[in-house]
């Protein structure tokens, strides 16, 4: 191979600046979807947000989410290719419910976001394999494990985890962590309970965007320590009607 040709064709080989570029193409897939989330902890809850786009008017809306629930307390928002999106999340429930049958307990999060980094990371080893164009942000709320209390946790497609208080994804994910710098620790979320942290997050991924929601527009997860649950429009609708009265 002759200068840098060749070297974005196979996942393991580094180029000689010491890069894999099929990993780097992995990354910019994520924001192929032009899709951005956030996750925020909270006092006692854990909040994931997404935008939701429906790319055909004929699709059914409750078929296209990139929010799952995982286990009865673990919920996921996976941001990019909604096919790899789909296997990464039944893999992390594959990965759960062995977990669970083999040890008796519930898969703690933290647990989870490393067998799933650790799998990611095997990607970028093999070369009839290719890294998945997705990023997956978990959150629980555990206060009986160690009371560690709201957690999020965050995977790249280079199979790094890392966990977070606050967490952006996707194309405005530059704006949206500045954003979070900037406002996270100073607002009263932290002291309210689940819904005021939702308001927070959509406020804040309503003012990265430069837009506002209508119900329809996002999509949100919610871990608290009954579990984790996706909320349904009307209950959407509720708290983008708070915001706008608080306006």
């Amino acid at each position: 191979m002759s200068g840098s040709a060749g070297f974005d064709r196979h996942i393991t080989i580094f180029s000689p600046e010491g890069r894999l570029y099929q990993v780097e193409y992995a990354f910019k897939a994520i924001n192929s979807s032009n899709i951005t989330s956030i996750g925020v902890t909270g006092k006692d809850s854990a909040v994931l947000i997404s935008q939701k786009k429906i790319p055909d008017k004929l699709l059914d809306p409750e078929t296209v989410s990139y929010i799952f629930k995982i286990t009865p307390s673990i919920g996921l928002v996976a941001t990019g290719s909604i096919a790899d999106a789909r296997a990464q999340a039944l893999r992390a429930r594959s990965e759960a419910a062995e977990f669970r049958y083999k040890y008796g307990y519930e898969m703690p999060v933290e647990s989870l976001a490393k067998r799933m980094a650790n799998l990611s990371q095997l990607y970028t080893q093999r070369a009839y394999m290719r890294p998945l164009g997705v990023a997956l942000t978990f959150c629980q709320v555990d206060f009986e494990d160690e009371d560690r209390g709201s957690q999020i946790f965050k995977c790249d497609p280079a199979g790094y985890y890392t966990g977070v208080k606050a967490v952006a994804t996707g194309p405005k994910q530059q704006e949206a962590t500045t954003y979070l710098e900037k406002k996270f620790k100073k607002i009263e979320h932290v002291k309210g309970d689940w819904k005021d942290t939702v308001e927070f997050a959509i406020t804040a991924l309503s003012s990265v965007l430069g837009t506002d929601f209508r119900k329809n527009d996002i999509e949100i997860g919610v871990a608290t320590e009954e579990g984790f649950r996706i909320l349904n429009p009307e209950e959407i609708d509720e708290r983008l009607v708070t915001i706008a009265e608080q306006d």
